[in-house]
Order: structure tokens, then C-alpha cells, then sequence
């Protein structure tokens, strides 16, 4: 069991989370401003986040974190799709959760911990995403 652990979580869940704090300050930025100041609804403004983050996501990931060598646009591929994947189970169960346990919150409050949430959401489905589907480490 310690091994398999070890395993999923070596070296390149540190290098993730490391990709993972730039991409996080940009992305939020973004998402925050296109809701709370753009007057952006909680889908477009999460979904505007994912656009230039997963890109700058999917440039450092694959050289610096899993260091893929596979040529070709299959790489590419995958990582969109478990973008996908990853963004509408995020942050499809993190609003309705929030909303589940903030009742008393006003949407803006409940539209900004969801964001929250699906962030946090995201970032751990996408790390066994990139590293087992994307990338294709074996743990």
C-alpha cells in the first residue's frame, strides 16, 4: 500500500502543484473579475478561466512536470478532453453542493465559494487526469 502511494504521489504531484499555483493566481483572477466585476454569469466566468490557463497548463505539465515525449496531436487531445472532463464534474458538483450548504448565502456568495470549490474540484481530478490519461504515467 505505502508504495502504490508513493508511487501516485511522487515528484510530479510537487511539480504539479508548483504549475498548479501559477495557473491557479491567473486563473482566478480572471474568473473572479469576468463574475464579480464583468457581471459574468458563474458558467461563461468559469469556463473563461480554462481557455488560456489549461494551455499554459498543458506547455508546462508536459515538459516540466510528467516530461511527455510523445510526438504527435494525441497528447493534445487527451489533455482536452480530461479538461472537459475535469471542468464539468468540478464544477457541475460544486455548485449545487454549495448551494446545498450556503442556503442562507445570496447567489453572488454561493456563485463565488463555488468557484471556490469547483477550483479545488478541478485541480485534483486533473492531476490523476493528466498523469494517467493525458500523459500516461503508470503508477
Amino acid at each position: 500500500m505505502k508504495q502504490w502511494f508513493s508511487k501516485l504521489f511522487d515528484v510530479s504531484f510537487l511539480k504539479f502543484l508548483a504549475v498548479g499555483v501559477l495557473n491557479t493566481l491567473l486563473g482566478a483572477a480572471i474568473m473572479y473579475c469576468l463574475y464579480n466585476l464583468a457581471g459574468w454569469g458563474y458558467w461563461p466566468a468559469t469556463l473563461a478561466n480554462y481557455i488560456p490557463t489549461s494551455v499554459l497548463s498543458f506547455l508546462l505539465n508536459r515538459s516540466f512536470t510528467f516530461r511527455d515525449k510523445e510526438t504527435g496531436w494525441r497528447p493534445a487531445a487527451r489533455f482536452a478532453v480530461n479538461i472537459a472532463v475535469c471542468y464539468v464534474l468540478a464544477y457541475g458538483v460544486a455548485k449545487p453542493l454549495v448551494a446545498l450548504l450556503f442556503t442562507a448565502a445570496g447567489e453572488k456568495v454561493q456563485g463565488n465559494l463555488s468557484m471556490l470549490a469547483g477550483m479545488g474540484l478541478f485541480t485534483l481530478f486533473n492531476y490523476f487526469g493528466q498523469k494517467f490519461f493525458a500523459f500516461r504515467h503508470k503508477a
